[in-house]
């Protein structure tokens, strides 16, 4: 029953080495344990800081990249645009080029065939004429075979002579 009930001499012994062992800690380990613990709260309160100045950063960053995204897609687009009106133009200029050499050949063709065909027909009259004055020639020969048809011939081309200068 000794433990139980304190003794007022063990209570004073208990409250006296409390005492020195609170002045030991208050003396030796409360200060390098307060300045550590300071320590370690100003570096985590910096660490802190320093995140939230790098989630700053990051925010900054965000928003210029996408700033600068923004102006890479409309640079694109632009320069997507220019290749596409250079690409009509290109298109539109091998159209009106290829009209116009169409249309040159299409004229000499024409003209070839005009003169090809003026060529055939001043061939067929030259032929016709010969035949004409071939078939003219024979029909002459058998009628002017006999000198009474002659005579009669020259006269009535001189009677229609002396009749178209009246």
């Amino acid at each position: 029953m000794d433990l139980v009930t304190p003794d007022l001499g063990l209570l004073f012994w208990m409250c006296l080495s409390f005492g020195i062992v609170v002045w030991l800690l208050a003396k030796y380990a409360w200060k390098p344990i307060l300045s550590s613990v300071k320590q370690r709260e100003s570096s985590i309160e910096d660490a802190l800081n320093e995140a939230k100045k790098m989630r700053e950063d990051m925010a900054r960053m965000a928003a210029n990249n996408e700033s600068i995204m923004q102006q890479a897609r409309e640079e694109r687009e632009l320069l997507l645009k220019d290749a596409r009106d250079i690409r009509d133009k290109e298109i539109a200029g091998a159209k009106a080029k290829a009209k116009t050499e169409a249309d040159a050949l299409l004229s000499r063709a024409r003209t070839d065939i005009q003169n090809e065909k003026n060529a055939a027909i001043t061939e067929m009259k030259n032929q016709v004429a010969e035949l004409s004055i071939m078939v003219a020639e024979r029909i002459l020969k058998d009628k002017l075979d006999v000198s009474v048809a002659q005579q009669g011939l020259v006269d009535k081309v001189m009677a229609e002579a002396e009749l178209r200068k009246s």
